[in-house]
C-alpha cells in the first residue's frame, strides 16, 4: 500500500519486514522514523514500539491491530498499527500498516509534575535524609554513606538543633536559619566527609508558604571513591570473612554507582527524557526497584560485618522508646501510605526510657515496622507500643495484621538468611534475610532481647526489651 496523503495532515505508512525483523522497505514517514531511531533501510527494525508488535505477531502467527506511539527525538509519533504476519513461503516476515499517522510536538510537563519527578530522583540518590520541623530543627537524621556517620552521630547528640548548624554551607554567610527557598539547592560540607553535598529542602504539608516541616536531603556531588579507614578496634575480626570484604572494601565503592543506576532508572520511569510506552516505563521502575534492593543488601552486609566483629559494643544513653517509635513511624510513613497501611503509635513519652543506643534502637524499629508493612495485607493497621516490662526492663512491640507465625517459624525467624520464615509471600523477594538477624544481634549488644509471638487476633508481634534507663 502506498503512502496516503490526507488533507487533514494525517498520513498512513506501509512497511515490510522479513523473518529476522529487518525492515526491507517502507514508505517515507516510516522510513524517516526508522532512520531517526538509529536504524537503516534495509536494516533491523529500530522502532521499539513497532518491533515489539512485529515480534509478537510473527511469534503467535496472528494479526495484530493496536494503537501505538513512538518518540522520534523531537516529537511524538502516534497512529494505529496493523501487523499482518506472512507465511514462510512469502518470507516469514510481516506487513506493517500504520494508519492515521500523526506527528505532534511534545507537551512539556507541568511545573508541579516536573518538580515531583525531580524530588523522586533526589530521594533515590540522597545518601543523607532527615525530617525537620517547621523551624528547620532536626527531628531525625539517617545516613547511608560511610563518610556521613559523624554527621549522624552529631545529629543524635544534639536533638532539636537547626540542621544548618551541623554543616558548613558553601557561599552563604548570613545568619541561620534562612528561608528554606534560599537553602534549597545550596551546597555544603561537614566533618568526616571530603565530598561536596547538594542540599534539598522539600516542604511538607499543603501550605508551601508555611510548611508543617521539611524533608532534608543531602546528595553527594562526587562518588565515594575510597573506603573509610577501618577502626583499629576491628583488627581482631577474621580477614577471611566474606562480609568484611563487602562491608569494608566494596560497600562504599558500590553504593554510588548503584545510586546512579537508581537515579537513571527513575529518570526513564518518570519520562523526563521524553515520551515512553507504559511497558518500558514499568521496566525502568523494575530496574529502580532492583537497584534499591541491591542498595539495601549492601547496607545489610555492612551491618552484618559490624555486629559480627568480636568485641562489638553499642553506646549507652537514655532512649525514650515512645519517641523512637514515633520517629520510626514517621520515616516509614510514605511506604505505609503506599499500601494504605495505618501506623499507630501508643505509649506516653518519658514512661518507657531505656539505656541503649538511640541509633540502633531506631534501626531495629525501622526494620520491624518495614517488615510489618510488607507482610500485612493492604489497608491494615500496624501498632507500635512502648511500655514498661518486668522490673528493670522496658519494651516496645510491633504488631501487624498479617498471617502470623507458627511456633516452628518463630524458632528460625531470626536465623541468618531466613526471610521471616513465611512461605506465602507470592514469590516476591522480601530482602536479604539479614534484617532480623542483625536486629537481634543489636538488641543483645544493648543487653536486651528481641522475640516474636502471635498477636491477639492474628498477625505477628515482635517485642524489643531493653534495660530501664
Amino acid at each position: 500500500m502506498n503512502t496516503m496523503d490526507r488533507t487533514d495532515g494525517l498520513l498512513g505508512a506501509y512497511g515490510l519486514t522479513d523473518a529476522r525483523d529487518r525492515l526491507l522497505s517502507a514508505d517515507a514517514p516510516l522510513a524517516e522514523l526508522q532512520e531517526r531511531c538509529g536504524g537503516d533501510l534495509p536494516g533491523t527494525l529500530a522502532i521499539p514500539e513497532l518491533l515489539a508488535l512485529v515480534q509478537q505477531a510473527r511469534r503467535m502467527g496472528l494479526r495484530i491491530a493496536r494503537a501505538f506511539s513512538a518518540f522520534d527525538g523531537d516529537a511524538e509519533i502516534s497512529g494505529f498499527a496493523r501487523i499482518h504476519p506472512l507465511a514462510e513461503d512469502d518470507g516469514g516476515g510481516c506487513e506493517v500498516l500504520v494508519e492515521n499517522w500523526q506527528r505532534s510536538p511534545l507537551t512539556p510537563p507541568s511545573a508541579r509534575d516536573f518538580a515531583e519527578k525531580i524530588d523522586a530522583i533526589d530521594r533515590a540518590t540522597a545518601e543523607v535524609s532527615a525530617r525537620l520541623d517547621a523551624r528547620q530543627r532536626l527531628q531525625v537524621l539517617s545516613a547511608r554513606a560511610a563518610d556521613a556517620a559523624a554527621l549522624q552521630l552529631a545529629a543524635l547528640a544534639a536533638p532539636a538543633t537547626v540542621w544548618s548548624e551541623l554543616v558548613e554551607l558553601t557561599g552563604i554567610t548570613h545568619h541561620q536559619p534562612l528561608h528554606w527557598r534560599l537553602l534549597d539547592g545550596a551546597t555544603c560540607r561537614f566533618a568526616g566527609s571530603q565530598r561536596h553535598w547538594r542540599v534539598r529542602l522539600i516542604p511538607l504539608g499543603t501550605d508551601v508558604q508555611n510548611p508543617a516541616g521539611f524533608e532534608l536531603l543531602l546528595i553527594a556531588e562526587e562518588p565515594l571513591t575510597a573506603p573509610i579507614e577501618p577502626d583499629p578496634a576491628e583488627d581482631g575480626a577474621p580477614e577471611t570473612s566474606p562480609t568484611r570484604l563487602v562491608g569494608t572494601a566494596l560497600t562504599p565503592v558500590l553504593r554510588q554507582p548503584v545510586a546512579r543506576i537508581i537515579a537513571n532508572a527513575e529518570t526513564i520511569r518518570a519520562r523526563l527524557a521524553g515520551p515512553l510506552r507504559d511497558e518500558y516505563s514499568e521496566y525502568a521502575g523494575t530496574i529502580a526497584s532492583a537497584g534499591q534492593h541491591l542498595a539495601a543488601m549492601l547496607d545489610d552486609l555492612a551491618d552484618l560485618e559490624v555486629v559480627e566483629t568480636p568485641g562489638f559494643a553499642t553506646a549507652k544513653e537514655p532512649v525514650d522508646l515512645a519517641d523512637a517509635a514515633v520517629r520510626a513511624a514517621g520515616i516509614l510513613g510514605v511506604r505505609a501510605r503506599n499500601r494504605d497501611t495505618v501506623l499507630v503509635t501508643e505509649g506516653v513519652h518519658g514512661e518507657a526510657v531505656a539505656t541503649a543506643e538511640f541509633r540502633r534502637v531506631l534501626q531495629i524499629l525501622i526494620n520491624l515496622i518495614g517488615n510489618a508493612i510488607a507482610y500485612s495485607p493492604a489497608a491494615s493497621t500496624v501498632t507500635i507500643t512502648a511500655h514498661g516490662a518486668s522490673e528493670g526492663r522496658v519494651a516496645v512491640t510491633v504488631a501487624d495484621e498479617g498471617s502470623g507465625v507458627t511456633p516452628e517459624q518463630a524458632e528460625r525467624i531470626f536465623d541468618k538468611g531466613e526471610r521471616l520464615g513465611r512461605d506465602n509471600d507470592g514469590g516476591r523477594d522480601r530482602g536479604s534475610g539479614l534484617g532480623l538477624y542483625i536486629s537481634r544481634r543489636l538488641a543483645e549488644a544493648m543487653d536486651g532481647s528481641l522475640t516474636v509471638e502471635s498477636a491477639q487476633g492474628g498477625g505477628a508481634l515482635f517485642r524489643l526489651e531493653l534495660p530501664r534507663g
